[in-house]
């Protein structure tokens, strides 16, 4: 039996890409910091070929070890500093400090000892740039406790604190203050700026960076000039000069490998390259998307990187051209759309860009593609009102998308609703409608019915509005001669119920009801006829969620009030089913099942009932699922039914449940091990089905069984034994990488053990020899026939082993099942 696995909440992906420095490795890898883990992208193919999971908490910072190109040094909130070969993406060591780790920083001449940033002991917000011995004891978990202070009231943040030219100094950042301090002397000088204050904003000190071969330190500041520092060996006969270009605040600062440019990037989202540090000389990269965060320099100086703040990365060439760009989840400060899922291909659909709608590929970690809505060039001011994407639909088969934008105005909303049809020819969307002011107030919601897309009469989008309807919209045939398409979108029906506002609609599973509600009331009404059936009330409170439920609990409605009552009416009574007391924020119903997740928050912590609508009691309860607020959640298909093997998750088996949360996290459930997790079922997969079908290999335990129809035809069996499957030694034989690997002396002894067969599996192999003997004399004697059977009804719990038998064989079949009883298979006795 196989211990049922437990379900656990994981950042699914979405993770902030400029949390730390990004890294080129020696052969033109790409490696940089994504929440937990530590990714490694391909510069060429723009590819994750590695995520390296290890971590409990976000990590903070991520260096090559100086002394070894093939390993990464990564730190972590968590207090763990992991060494990581990160080629085969396996670590090798892990360091336990102790102490929040907020910055990485390794140096070639610190042969055994790394430098990090820790919050002081027993003081609030005051941090120190520390020096850690990395013992080289054996064994993988080590205690890393020899600290030493290098530097004291530090800035948090890793682009605030860089080292000089072999090591010599180090410089750090704070406010007004810059200090450096010297290793050899022991000496520490103190530098400040008057602090000023313009429109631009202040002089105070945001980044710095250090000149690889001369004693120079380039400072940047809030009020976008840069500082050329030299001479700081003395105290007062320093010298400074400026350049400047940015308007706003200088984000990041990288020297050339060669030290003779220097690269700067700012809220502007221009990379400015400055050469012989002259102010006049100087070249631009502009409209890269968005602020600058991090700058990083490959080591043969032939690549740059920066990362920016909408989670995107861009990959730049030495002469200042754009060449790559790995754009991840774009966090919103408000996602008015939702999560929706896209039918087409499983993506994740959310606010982008303002004006835009991201498609969100949750396998990949990557933004699939983006599509402008709005069509409007956004203004980055303050105190603008701008138009803003608030609503998305697909239809069933995501032929067609609804779209609802609005721009806030003293008087009254700008509101359009657009409608957009999937071209084949171009895989992509084309705007077929656009209707001005679709409602009087605000749109509150919208939905497709969900019937075949075949028939165009089928398709009916429904619109709710603040201003007390509900509307209808139709496909018709387009009479204007000059119009590029045949159809187009009208209005077809308008709805409302005593002068309340729509607050929410949905469509029944076959598309024959739709749902509204109306304040605290919901409305069921015809989808053919728009004739008013029902209505369902449960004071007190507003109604905050409705759906209908699927497969064979389509016959009830659920809802969700503002005042804490979750609610189930049966649609064939008219009558209240059940209720319970819950502060529902998100009602998902599963697409695919009769499962409905529902969210509470209660105490400061979102916990998650799963049920179905037949049974008031719930299958699932996971409570304290996060200390966020959860806003939003969907569930996503999957491509195959997962494996589940307790059945208190097999509501997880055929889609996922993904949610978000009030700090822009994504997160899912998972039953599945880290490893697991992070390693596709394609990769999983690619070694076994490469392997030749050999006795070597099916000794080994690496052969999967593909049980084709001709091998049913023939009558095989097929015996399944414990000594074919997997065994930890062969695992770690076959997957840790060589150099890695214990001596062959150590490893024979456990390679050996594990081939033996142990007495229970020999007694079981000898009764399926027997039974094999016992149905060769089939030819010559039926009554020794009969014994066998009897013998199989006897002996049931060896029988098990054996899988089902094939009770009657032709004369053919009988002469396949001789030819392999003769093989000879004498060679395994050499093991």
């Amino acid at each position: 039996m196989v211990a049922p696995a437990t379900l656990r909440v994981v950042r699914c992906g979405g993770s902030t890409l400029h949390g730390a420095r990004a890294v080129f490795s020696a052969d033109s890898y790409l490696l940089c910091a994504s929440g937990d883990f530590v990714k490694m992208y391909s510069v060429a193919t723009e590819e994750t070929l590695r995520v390296m999971g290890g971590h409990a908490d976000l990590v903070t910072g991520i260096q090559l070890n100086p002394h070894n190109h093939m390993q990464l040094y990564s730190s972590s909130v968590d207090g763990s500093i992991k060494l990581w070969d990160f080629m085969d993406g396996i670590p090798i060591k892990t360091f336990v400090v102790g102490s929040k780790l907020l910055a990485l920083y390794a140096l070639a001449h610190c042969e055994d000892s790394v430098f990090v940033v820790i919050p002081k002991h027993g003081e609030r917000d005051t941090f120190q740039l520390v020096s850690v011995k990395l013992t080289k004891a054996a064994g993988q978990d080590l205690e890393a406790k020899e600290l030493s202070v290098v530097l004291d009231g530090v800035d948090a943040s890793p682009k605030r604190i860089a080292f000089g030219r072999e090591g010599e100094y180090v410089a750090s950042v704070k406010d007004v203050n810059l200090q450096v301090y010297f290793f050899k002397q022991k000496q520490l000088n103190r530098f400040s700026v008057s602090a000023t204050k313009t429109k631009s904003g202040n002089n105070h000190f945001t980044c710095i960076a250090c000149h690889p071969t001369e004693d120079c330190i380039a400072t940047g500041h809030a009020d976008g000039k840069i500082r050329l520092w030299r001479n700081f060996y003395h105290k007062k006969e320093y010298t400074f000069s400026t350049l400047h270009w940015h308007h706003d605040t200088v984000m990041d600062l990288a020297f050339s490998m060669e030290g003779t440019s220097l690269l700067s990037g700012g809220v502007e989202s221009v990379l400015v390259l400055w050469h012989n540090e002259s102010d006049c000389q100087r070249d631009f990269l502009p409209r890269l998307g968005s602020a600058i965060e991090y700058i990083s320099m490959s080591s043969d100086g032939a690549l740059c990187c920066t990362l920016h703040k909408d989670n995107r990365i861009t990959i730049i060439n030495s002469n200042l051209r754009f060449s790559k760009s790995i754009q991840g989840l774009i966090k919103s400060t408000d996602v008015k759309t939702g999560l929706v899922v896209d039918p087409r291909t499983k993506a994740l659909v959310l606010n982008g860009e303002p004006g835009h709608l991201q498609f969100y590929c949750l396998q990949s970690d990557q933004q699939l593609f983006s599509l402008d809505i709005v069509q409007r060039q956004y203004i980055h001011q303050a105190g603008l009102n701008q138009a803003d994407l608030v609503k998305v639909a697909f239809s069933a088969q995501g032929k067609w998308l609804a779209t609802v934008e609005e721009r806030e105005e003293v008087t009254d909303p700008e509101l359009q609703l657009k409608l957009w049809f999937y071209d084949e020819e171009t895989q992509s969307f084309k705007l077929n409608t656009r209707i001005n002011m679709p409602h009087e107030d605000h749109i509150t919601d919208m939905c497709f019915r969900n019937m075949d897309e075949l028939e165009d009469d089928s398709l009916i989008l429904v619109t709710a509005g603040r201003d007390c309807v509900f509307k209808v919209w139709v496909m018709v045939e387009d009479t204007d001669p000059e119009a590029q398409q045949s159809v187009s979108w009208s209005c077809d029906f308008v709805g409302s119920y005593h002068n309340y506002q729509a607050t929410n609609c949905c469509f029944s599973e076959d598309g024959s009801l739709l749902a509204v509600s109306f304040e605290e009331t919901v409305t069921v009404w015809d989808s053919v006829t728009w004739d008013l059936k029902c209505t369902f009330c449960h004071p007190p409170g507003k109604i905050r969620n409705i759906c209908f439920g699927r497969l064979t609990c389509s016959k009830y409605l659920i809802g969700a009030t503002d005042h804490g009552f979750l609610c189930c009416w049966n649609l064939l009574s008219c009558a209240l089913e059940w209720s319970a007391h819950l502060n529902v924020l998100v009602l998902q119903p599963d697409p695919l099942s009769e499962h409905i997740a529902a969210v509470s928050w209660l105490s400061k912590e979102s916990s998650l009932f799963v049920f179905k609508p037949n049974e008031p009691r719930p299958i699932y309860i996971q409570r304290n699922l996060c200390k966020e607020k959860i806003q939003l959640a969907a569930f996503v298909p999957r491509d195959e039914p997962e494996t589940i093997g307790s059945e208190k998750y097999l509501w997880l088996r055929r889609s996922q449940l993904f949610f978000l949360t009030d700090t822009q996290e994504l997160m899912t459930l998972s039953t599945k091990s880290l490893e697991e997790r992070l390693t596709p079922s394609s990769k999983q997969l690619a070694v076994e089905e490469s392997l030749a079908v050999t006795p070597f290999s099916l000794l080994l335990g690496k052969h999967r069984r593909q049980q084709s129809q001709e091998d049913i035809d023939l009558g095989k069996l097929v015996v399944r034994n414990k000594h074919e499957q997997d065994s930890p030694a062969v695992k770690e034989l076959l997957h840790t990488p060589a150099h890695v690997l214990p001596s062959a002396s150590f490893l024979c002894p456990i390679f050996i053990n594990s081939l033996l067969i142990s007495k229970e599996n020999e007694s079981a192999e000898e009764v399926a020899d027997e039974v094999e003997m016992e149905s060769e004399k089939t030819e010559d004697d039926s009554d020794e026939e009969r014994d066998v059977t009897e013998t199989e009804q006897e002996d049931t719990s060896a029988m098990e082993l054996l899988g089902e038998m094939t009770c009657k064989l032709s004369k053919s079949q009988e002469k396949e099942l001789r030819k392999i009883r003769k093989m000879d298979y004498s060679w395994i006795s050499a093991f």
